[in-house]
C-alpha cells in the first residue's frame, strides 16, 4: 500500500447509515500541546500567511479514534472526537516535523498522533449515471496538496453548529456532529463549479476531429451489447472537469 494512505477503520459492505453512527467530542480527544509549547506552529502559521494572505484558520473537529460494534443487530460506529484547528493542522500534519511529532507522541504518551491536528475530513466517491468516478484539480492557492488531483471533499465545520462563537466541546450535542458528518460531504459536492470540456484550456488543444468525436458521444451515449445493438466501449475521455 502507499505510504501515504493507510486504513484506520474499515466498514461492512454497503457502509453505514447516520442513524448507525454516534459521536463522543470530549477535550480528552484534543491534540497534546508540544514539548517545548506551540510557538512552532505560531511560527509556520505566520510564514504561510506571509506567502498565502488568503489562507483562514477555523476550528474542525480532531478524529481521535473510532469504535465499530457488530455485536448489535447492526453495526455501530462510534467515533472519538476533540477539536483543532486549521492553523494546528499546517502547523503539525503538513508541517517538515511531522515525522518526528509522530515519534515523539509514541515516546512521551505511547500515541504516535498525540501531537498532530489530525482534522477529520469527508470526500465523496462521485459516480455519475454512466459509470464515471468524478475527480477534480485542486487549485493552486491552497495550502493543502496544491495543484493535485482529488476528490468531492474538505472538512465539517464546528462553527456550523454554533454560529458567531467560538465552538466549544460543551455546545456541540453528538447527534448535531453526526448530522453535519453527513450533510458537509453532500454541500461539499453541491458546491463544486462544474466546468464543461468546450469551456477549459484542453478544448483549444483538441483537433476538429476529436471536438465532433466528444460531441457525438455526448449526444448518442455507447449502447449497450445484445440481440440487434452494436458494443461500443467507453472512451477514456471525460465529458466535463470539475475546478475546487
Amino acid at each position: 500500500m502507499d505510504p501515504e494512505v493507510s486504513l484506520m477503520l474499515l466498514c461492512p459492505p454497503g457502509g453505514l447509515s447516520q442513524e448507525q453512527v454516534s459521536v463522543e467530542l470530549s477535550p480528552a480527544h484534543d491534540r497534546r500541546p508540544l514539548p517545548e509549547g506551540d510557538k512552532t506552529i505560531t511560527a509556520i502559521w505566520e510564514t504561510r500567511l506571509q506567502a498565502q494572505p488568503w489562507i483562514f484558520d477555523a476550528p474542525k473537529f480532531r478524529l481521535h479514534s473510532a469504535t465499530l460494534a457488530s455485536s448489535s443487530p447492526e453495526p455501530q460506529l462510534l467515533l472519538h472526537l476533540g477539536l483543532t484547528s486549521y492553523r494546528d493542522f499546517l502547523g503539525t500534519n503538513w508541517s517538515s516535523s511531522a515525522s518526528w511529532l509522530r515519534q515523539q507522541g509514541a515516546t512521551d504518551w505511547g500515541d504516535k498522533q498525540a501531537y498532530l491536528a489530525d482534522p477529520l475530513g469527508v470526500g465523496a466517491a462521485l459516480v455519475t449515471a454512466d459509470d464515471f468516478l468524478v475527480f477534480l484539480r485542486r487549485s493552486q492557492q491552497v495550502a493543502e496538496a496544491p495543484g493535485l488531483v482529488d476528490v468531492p471533499g474538505g472538512h465539517p465545520e464546528p462553527q456550523a453548529l454554533c454560529s458567531g462563537s467560538i465552538p466549544q466541546h460543551e455546545d456541540l450535542p453528538g447527534e448535531l456532529v453526526v448530522r453535519e458528518l453527513f450533510s458537509s460531504v453532500l454541500q461539499e459536492v453541491c458546491d463544486e463549479r462544474v466546468q464543461r470540456l468546450q469551456e477549459t484550456e484542453m478544448w483549444a488543444q483538441l483537433c476538429p476531429s476529436a471536438k465532433g468525436a466528444i460531441l457525438l458521444y455526448n449526444r448518442h451515449p455507447p449502447l449497450q451489447s445484445g440481440a440487434g445493438k452494436s458494443h461500443l466501449s467507453h472512451p477514456s475521455v471525460p465529458a466535463l472537469s470539475l475546478q475546487l
